[in-house]
């Protein structure tokens, strides 16, 4: 019997539709290249990706010009003539503060591609959705100060609707496709000693990937104490077994996250959020976790 699946949303199925366009693919990629490489790594990027905050910063900073514009448009309307200059700071201040929240987005839209072809698709339109919208308050700004209100009222109404679209797309990416997530907060260990390898299977300095419980979990040895942490990386789920040791960290092959070993805290980002880290000891021989 063929099993049906869940209807959803006739939204949602638009946006699952865009992530299939597969000619987004090249402009995509090239942007997010770029990104990769004109981001340095270290304090910006780790500024950029929320590592001081301990959640990413993009969602914190859409607010400011999202909720500026949204109030620059409600006084168009019920705030008459002598509102219109304050219409005019509110534009302005949104302009200047999408600069930061953009910045965000796309450090942290980079760091997904080229892992997933519907986020780096989705991602695309949703970026370009946000910058036509700076575009359009930008010239909805400059036409009220020519004094064109009503042109500069009309403009504002097309950018906000270009900033729902965005938002849109970016509820999508967040909440359905996991894009800024901590990716291990719903893992869970065992809860009892569990055998996992052989003592004599793990060398000095190494890195061993096992399982438990349907579990992934990453090993390592470091001057003869053996560590234990989730394997899929917080950032954006790569498996720190392939990645490597570096001091008393273990760093993420996919964009070189580093977690401190003792307690998974962050060390570098890109991520924003702390390696869950188990309990282990050794046993005959046997090395055994359980849920930290």
């Amino acid at each position: 019997m063929s099993t049906q699946q869940a209807s959803r949303p006739r939204l949602h199925h638009l946006v699952e539709r865009l992530g299939e366009v597969a000619s987004l693919d090249g402009p995509a990629e090239a942007v997010a290249k770029w990104a990769r490489g004109a981001i340095p790594k270290g304090p910006i990027k780790d500024a950029l990706s929320g590592v001081p905050i301990g959640h990413a910063a993009h969602p914190l900073l859409i607010v400011l010009p999202v909720g500026t514009w949204t109030s620059a448009t409600l006084l168009d309307f019920v705030g008459g003539a002598d509102s219109r200059p304050a219409a005019r700071r509110l534009i302005a201040a949104g302009v200047l503060a999408s600069l930061p929240a953009a910045a965000t987005g796309l450090n942290d839209w980079a760091d997904t591609t080229p892992a997933s072809d519907s986020v780096r698709r989705v991602g695309a339109v949703h970026a370009l959705a946000n910058v036509t919208a700076l575009g359009l308050f930008t010239a909805s700004l400059a036409a009220r100060r020519r004094g064109s209100h009503a042109r500069g009222v009309a403009l504002g109404l097309a950018g906000l609707g270009a900033v729902t679209v965005g938002g849109h797309l970016g509820g999508h990416l967040s909440y359905a496709e996991g894009v800024g997530v901590d990716q291990t907060v719903f893992e869970a260990g065992p809860e009892e000693w569990t055998g996992v390898a052989d003592d004599s299977a793990l060398g000095e300095g190494e890195l061993r990937g096992v399982e438990v419980d349907g579990r992934a979990i990453v090993l390592a040895r470091r001057d003869g104490r053996v560590y234990a942490l989730e394997d899929r990386c917080a950032h954006r789920g790569g498996s720190l077994a392939d990645g490597e040791l570096k001091g008393e960290c273990v760093v993420c092959p996919l964009h070189a996250s580093e977690f401190r070993l003792e307690d998974g805290s962050v060390e570098r980002g890109p991520s924003a959020y702390p390696q869950p880290v188990l309990d282990v000891r050794v046993t005959d021989g046997r090395i055994e976790v359980r849920a930290g």
